[in-house]
């Protein structure tokens, strides 16, 4: 042989010897950050959780400036993270939000790199205008004592919103889009997302007419083919709606979930292994059926951390691991840019926030109900809608538990101010009286526990003059126990007549509670609720007796 053949054979020996030997390429590390409910939390707030070994630290977490610096720091691990949201991003917002039709979180949100997210039920708080005004922006609003009020003009989110089972009934499709592929490390992956179908018992009727939600899991299946199709090859579920465990915060593989999700997790196509959830306002990472269900309570306490490890040949995803992060304040360098923006924000909402209301009796007046499920905020509140409508013939008054999204607390000074008051009832529902029969009262009550299976019992406060008993040992539909329905010491005449009032989400029929959409001679009274619940404090204060209580005021009465 002569001397270049040989050297040819040597070469090409040694280059299959070269791919014999050489080693496969790595897996891809794609890192997502989930964030679900954040409900407008610009600031910190309490957070209290359990840990594995029983500790179970209150701490003050969240806060867009802690966020903004959690994110930035793991963001110079990885430029192509993705932060991803599951609902409810805003509505029932803390006052300094929700004063400014939430403008500032979607700003806030923005800044912070939010991608896209899921949309939930309280993204249709104002109806379904205001939802695109938030994504698309301009000043054109339901709100506009509200909209472009923080700054002239409001460009809206830089991020998209998904919902593959809210059907626009007027084009049969989805309302907003079902999917979006991204191309993150030179991987397609698909991202769904959804609402709970039982959003239309949760929002205002109005603000979604000719909006249809149909099943979750049958709309999610329908988008993978279409997401397949183009080239995707993981498939990431974002889904407002959730579950519960009592299994402690830092378990990173819980295995005791219970609640809607876990039904629908079921019933997904098996490309899906990983479903990012909200609504429930819960700390899990669970495995279902070999799928990974994660959720980070809400108000931005917590982050959820999540690293999909796919392979590069094929682009199937092999690994999901997945936990829960607490955001503290001094973990990471500060964001000076997320930091500058809420100290604006505060600087611009003090004066209203700070305004003094009124003396109330003490520090706390809570949400948290009695075995028969009243509360003292309840009690409190319900009687500021009566004395609201009372001149206009108003003999009732009601509110939703649900409505009350934060107890009212107060300083030292016991003195609530517009904040304090404003984060109690923050949806801007106005008071409307109507009309019901004594017997109309019986069903209403009644539905109270005639519920579908994913709503839990909400037991309406009532107004002071007002009471009734009632018996868990009966059947559903049969629980008001006869003849203890009264109205100022004399029993409810179910042939009779009563004005009532409540707000226009229950008027609508509201939270499960059909019955009011039967009510006859319904008047907007265009009252806010949150303007009867100040001035009934104002009220109560300058007669000497300030408003509030330690225990309800036993209007009703569980018997068994």
């Amino acid at each position: 042989m002569t001397l270049r053949p040989l050297l040819s054979s040597i070469g090409l020996a040694l280059a299959l010897a070269g791919c014999a030997t050489r080693a496969p390429a790595p897996p891809i590390d794609v890192q997502l950050v989930a964030l679900n409910d954040f409900h407008g939390h610009l600031e910190a707030s309490k957070f209290s959780y359990t840990l594995k070994d029983g500790s179970a630290p209150t701490v003050q977490a969240g806060g867009i400036d802690v966020i903004g610096a959690a994110l930035q720091a793991w963001r110079k691990d990885d430029r192509e993270l993705l932060l991803v949201g599951a609902g409810d991003l805003v509505g029932a917002s803390p006052a300094m939000s929700s004063m400014w039709a939430d403008e500032p979180s979607i700003a806030a949100l923005n800044m912070l790199g939010m991608h896209l997210s899921s949309v939930g039920n309280h993204e249709f708080d104002a109806g379904r205008p205001e939802l695109l005004r938030q994504l698309h922006g301009g000043c054109a609003s339901p709100r506009p004592d509200k909209a472009c009020k923080l700054e002239p003009s409001f460009g809206g989110a830089d991020f998209s919103y998904l919902a593959a089972n809210v059907i626009d009934n007027a084009t049969g499709q989805a309302f907003l889009p079902a999917y979006r592929i991204e191309t993150v490390k030179g991987v397609k992956i698909g991202f769904v997302g959804a609402v709970l179908k039982d959003t239309a018992a949760m929002v205002l009727a109005s603000g979604i007419a000719g909006l249809t939600f149909i099943d979750e899991a049958d709309a999610i299946n329908r988008a993978i083919p279409a997401m397949r199709a183009e080239g995707a090859t993981v498939f990431v579920v974002l889904i407002h709606e959730g579950g519960r465990t009592r299994e402690a915060f830092d378990e990173s593989n819980c295995s005791e979930l219970k609640g809607p999700v876990v039904a629908i997790a079921k019933r997904l196509d098996p490309a899906v292994r990983l479903v990012i959830s909200g609504h429930t306002h819960t700390n899990f990472v669970c495995r279902v059926d070999g799928r990974t269900i994660t959720q980070a309570e809400t108000a931005g306490h917590v982050l959820t951390r999540i690293h999909l490890t796919i392979d590069p040949a094929s682009g199937a995803l092999r690994d999901v691991a997945a936990a829960n992060v607490v955001m503290q304040a001094g973990v990471y360098p500060p964001d000076t840019r997320l930091a500058a923006y809420l100290a604006t924000v505060r600087a611009r909402s003090a004066a209203a926030l700070e305004r003094p209301v009124a003396r109330v009796a003490l520090r706390s007046v809570v949400r948290k109900a009695s075995d028969a499920g009243e509360s003292p905020l309840g009690d409190l509140i319900a009687d500021g809608v009566l004395d609201a409508t009372r001149a206009l013939g108003a003999q009732i008054g009601f509110m939703n538990s649900g409505g009350m999204r934060s107890d009212l607390d107060v300083a030292e000074s016991l003195t609530a101010s517009f904040g304090n008051a404003q984060v109690v009832l923050p949806f801007n529902n106005t008071l409307v009286l109507m009309d019901l029969s004594g017997a109309q009262l019986r069903t209403l009550l009644e539905q109270q526990w005639l519920r579908p299976a994913a709503a839990s019992t909400s037991v309406l406060q009532i107004s002071q003059g007002f009471s009734y008993r009632w018996n868990m040992a009966q059947a559903p539909g049969q629980r008001v126990v006869p003849g203890s329905m009264m109205l100022n010491g004399v029993p409810i005449d179910e042939a009779k007549t009563y004005r009532i009032a409540a707000n226009n989400f229950l008027a609508e029929g509201g939270d499960n509670f059909p019955l009011f959409r039967a009510a006859a001679k319904p008047l907007d009274t265009q009252i806010r609720d949150l303007d009867a619940f100040v001035d009934y404090l104002v009220k109560r204060d300058r007669a000497g007796a300030p408003a509030g209580s330690a225990a309800s005021a036993k209007r009703i009465e569980r018997v068994k």
